[in-house]
């Protein structure tokens, strides 16, 4: 009984005019609100930043950190609008390939829910990326070097997702940007006469890439198992056809596959727009750090609980110090732990020294919100250097830090970042519009390779549902982890798992080129991104 239950239904192959029409244009109205969308976006990030550089008491002397300011957001919000376009894609393929939406209603109502997903995003996604980057550029960011490197890497990660957007390849911009990261961190090092591999944080690399290497090989399986799963438990012939001709399918099947897109739009929103956040949060800390560089819409009880956390904090970390005496300045000892993640004597007490002096920064005038604009960078340059030094001390085998005083660490840690690892929400929005604009552009490229050249014959149902439904869950699993995973990879992987489980047999061809952007993404968005580094900081 099992057996026959879990047989695949006969495969049917699909109607001769069973193919959706991509190739309808979209009517002058759309084009009229997505110029319109453009524009009130460009003037609300305007608008935006002048109502925050005026309220923090900057004195405009130069409109060069302006124009800078100006050339890499649009840069940033370019990579966004190609990330929309390449990777949202797949999330239409499934409602489109099975009529449950016509094209040009499915990229639209696809775009919506990614501007909700960004908006809705918490921001861990984005500040996990940037700690990947070496933590002088991060420090320096305002500088020529800290330019060359925003620049370098966004420029590598859109040159690599246009390249295998042109030729159809569902890449993965996660894979692409991670990569790009890598490379601005080895040349870095290398311009330094260090060792290539000190310029990364490994294991923060290693964590995000067995996210991004593990989630297409669970998108396969899990998407399997859930079709033959259904295959058990509705039995209803229906879910397992390919379309017939153009007509939509069933009202309740229709709507599983519209939830199931609805989803992986959605989450999509929340995970991939965070990258662009992050980088677009340091061009702004710095063009403008003086509006920037700190929160300055703290809550009205943050000053209390951040003294009380660092005073906590500063018993345990000189618990650690006892027998040691700081002697100048604590910077240059932090930054080297942070750096090559080695503790010795000077680490405690550095780090003890140095949260006395935030303590004292911030005392001094009151809240966070209340430091001058000329003392801002540093204290965020301090706070910074401190939560990530807290980050790796934690992490470190060799501490002999107790559970109870970990938690005090994790409570100031999490001070510290409240101050200096915020978004505000014209950011959120910038980048929402830039997703989802972007996913009504480009999308028919990466459509055609899902819909048509994955498995042998046409999608069903129940094979769309089954690889939205997985890759909308792993996504959400991997925005509450902060992790960044591959909407592509996932979803991709996910349709490919049931035609192998459905018994419909794969395009090999394609798979093949699908392994190959797979494998050849990292390396070659390394090696972009660490040479118009090198060719950046000759320019600027």
């Amino acid at each position: 009984m099992t057996n026959v239950a879990m047989q695949a239904p006969p495969i049917e192959p699909a109607a001769p005019g069973s193919r959706p029409n991509l190739d309808k244009g979209f009517n002058p109205i759309s084009l009229i609100l997505f110029v319109g969308l453009l524009a009130g976006g460009f003037l609300y990030v305007i608008d935006s930043v002048y109502a925050d550089v005026n309220s923090s008491g900057t004195k405009i002397t130069t409109l060069l950190p302006f124009l800078l300011l100006s050339v890499a957001l649009l840069i940033a919000l370019g990579f966004e609008f190609v990330n929309g376009f390449h990777d949202t894609a797949n999330a239409v393929a499934t409602v489109i390939y099975t009529h449950s939406l016509p094209a040009e209603l499915a990229v639209v109502w696809s775009g919506i829910f990614n501007f909700l997903g960004v908006l809705t995003s918490t921001g861990a996604v984005a500040f996990g990326i940037v700690s990947l980057l070496p933590v002088e550029l991060i420090l320096q960011v305002g500088s020529s070097a800290g330019f060359a490197m925003v620049f370098a890497l966004l420029i590598a990660a859109i040159i690599w997702n246009l390249g295998t957007w042109w030729l159809g390849l569902p890449a993965s911009s996660s894979h692409t940007l991670i990569g790009s990261i890598i490379g601005v961190g080895i040349a870095n090092a290398l311009a330094h006469g260090m060792d290539g591999t000190s310029g990364v944080d490994w294991s923060k690399a290693t964590e995000i890439g067995y996210a991004l290497l593990l989630s297409p090989l669970f998108g396969f399986c899990a998407a399997g198992l859930v079709l033959l799963s259904l295959k058990v438990l509705i039995r209803n012939p229906a879910l397992y056809a390919a379309p017939k001709g153009k007509e939509p399918p069933p009202w309740w099947i229709r709507g599983i596959l519209i939830l199931t897109c609805t989803g992986v739009s959605f989450a999509h929103g929340s995970n991939d727009g965070q990258k662009g956040m992050g980088l677009i949060m340091l061009i702004l800390i710095g063009t403008v750090p003086t509006a920037y560089a700190l929160n300055r819409t703290p809550a009205p009880s943050q000053m209390e609980s951040f003294q009380a956390a660092s005073a906590a904090a500063v018993v345990v970390i000189e618990k650690q110090a006892t027998g040691h005496n700081a002697l100048g300045n604590p910077r240059p000892a932090v930054t080297s732990f942070i750096s090559q993640r080695k503790m010795n004597e000077g680490t405690y007490v550095s780090l003890a020294a140095l949260v006395k002096e935030i303590a004292a920064q911030v005392d001094r005038y009151g809240s966070v919100d209340k430091i001058p604009a000329d003392a801002v960078r540093n204290t965020r340059n301090d706070m910074y250097l401190a939560s990530e030094a807290l980050r790796f001390l934690m992490k470190d085998k060799e501490n002999s830090l107790a559970k109870p005083e970990v938690e005090v660490l994790n409570t100031y840690k999490k001070e510290l970042d409240m101050a200096t690892r915020f978004i505000p929400i014209w950011v959120k929005v910038a980048v929402a519009i830039a997703l989802g604009l972007g996913t009504m552009i480009g999308w028919k490229r990466i459509v055609v390779t899902v819909g048509e050249k994955i498995g042998k014959s046409h999608l069903t149902y129940a094979q769309g549902a089954s690889a939205e439904l997985v890759a909308a869950g792993t996504i959400a699993a991997a925005d509450i982890y902060g992790l960044p995973v591959s909407t592509t990879h996932v979803l991709s992987s996910g349709v490919a798992g049931t035609m192998a489980a459905n018994g419909s047999g794969l395009q090999w061809a394609t798979v093949r080129n699908l392994l190959m952007a797979w494998v050849l993404t990292l390396p070659c968005a390394i090696a972009l991104s660490a040479s118009l580094y090198m060719i950046f900081l000759e320019i600027f």
